[in-house]
């Protein structure tokens, strides 16, 4: 287990989509962060109090979360030794980032001798299975999307809140760093071989007989020509009754890459669905989820009204005006049984 409260490390970061994950934890765990770390040069911040390593361990903090991404999640040598810094003070450390704390020489050493841990979140459980592409028992919804980083987290989780404040029965099913260290737990999915994506999401999202929910995280695109594998594996093992299209209206061209356009957004959907009648042929769109950070409420308001009529579909920023729309329009998909209401009482 990771002890909390949390440090958040912004460290050198200077891009808002490379600070996801200390963001994605002070949006939706809040109660468990108490303030963040950052270099002077950092023009960024999450609103929370800018400690050093010293006045974090004094205010009550356990562990230090890297909570940047990098293309290929990577360990900077500043953030190494702001690593070992951390420990130095009295902090453990926790990342999810591709390279392993504990395969850095230096964060090795301090740990052994501080007596600190170091949690890779993205190391897989031992022992996954190969998918089956078998029917289980138990609804799911998976959240889609045309590139990395366009909000499948937040809509997953803002689907989860909404349910449960309905007395749904659901649980979110995280897939990704910022997921699992929000929910406590996880399969990192791009870290798992290729063989055993599928087999991790059904072991991950395992037979349901409350009729209730399993709310899926999505991750990746399936037009990004580095990720496409991880999200035609979560696709196959993941079985959703039920998807949601995700888009970033804003962007123009796709994460980490300097001479592709995102799909578009019709093509994105129709192959989506396709990809998922492999091994869910009744699956539906019930949803598109947009991120319009960027925009004004006036335009953001006008283009999610466009996109509903254009696509016959639901369209909303479920974080900005929330989940509602999309989750009445489940719900008329896939009426509730009493024991979806119960399952979530007991």
């Amino acid at each position: 287990m990771i002890a909390t409260p949390y440090l958040l490390y912004l460290g050198h970061a200077d891009d808002e989509i490379g600070i996801k994950t200390a963001r994605g934890l002070a949006v939706f765990r809040p109660e468990i962060c108490l303030g963040e770390f950052r270099d002077d040069a950092c023009p960024l911040t999450l609103g929370l109090p800018r400690l050093s390593f010293a006045e974090a361990v004094t205010a009550g903090a356990r562990t230090l979360v890297l909570g940047i991404a990098n293309s290929g999640g990577m360990l900077d040598p500043a953030v190494v030794r702001d690593a070992a810094r951390a420990m130095e003070a009295g902090l453990d450390i926790a990342s999810g980032l591709h390279q392993r704390l504990k395969d850095e020489p230096l964060l090795a050493e301090t740990a052994a001798r501080t007596g600190r841990l170091l949690h890779d979140v993205r190391d897989p459980p031992p022992g996954l299975p190969t998918g089956t592409g078998s029917k289980r028992p138990g609804k799911r919804l998976l959240t889609v999307g045309t590139d990395c980083s366009v909000g499948k987290m937040y809509t997953t989780l803002c689907l989860q809140r909404a349910m449960a404040k309905r007395g749904i029965a659901c649980d979110f099913r995280a897939t990704g760093q910022t997921g699992i260290l929000i929910a406590g737990s996880g399969v990192p999915l791009d870290a798992v071989p290729a063989d055993f994506i599928a087999g991790a999401i059904e072991q991950l999202s395992p037979t349901r007989h409350d009729d209730g929910w399993d709310l899926i995280e999505g991750q990746g695109s399936l037009f990004h020509p580095a990720f496409a594998g991880v999200s035609t594996g979560l696709l196959h093992g993941a079985q959703p009754d039920a998807i949601v299209m995700c888009h970033d209206p804003s962007r123009r061209l796709m994460r980490g890459l300097s001479d592709r356009e995102p799909p578009n957004l019709a093509t994105c959907l129709a192959a989506n669905l396709a990809v998922a009648r492999l091994t869910s042929p009744a699956v539906r769109a019930i949803g598109l989820a947009l991120n319009t950070s960027s925009l004004e409420e006036t335009e953001a308001l006008a283009l999610c009204r466009r996109m509903a009529d254009a696509f016959g579909l639901p369209c909303t920023d479920p974080f900005r005006m929330g989940v509602e729309p999309i989750l009445d329009r489940l719900l008329v998909e896939y009426p509730l049984s009493v024991a979806a209401l119960a399952g979530a009482t007991r």
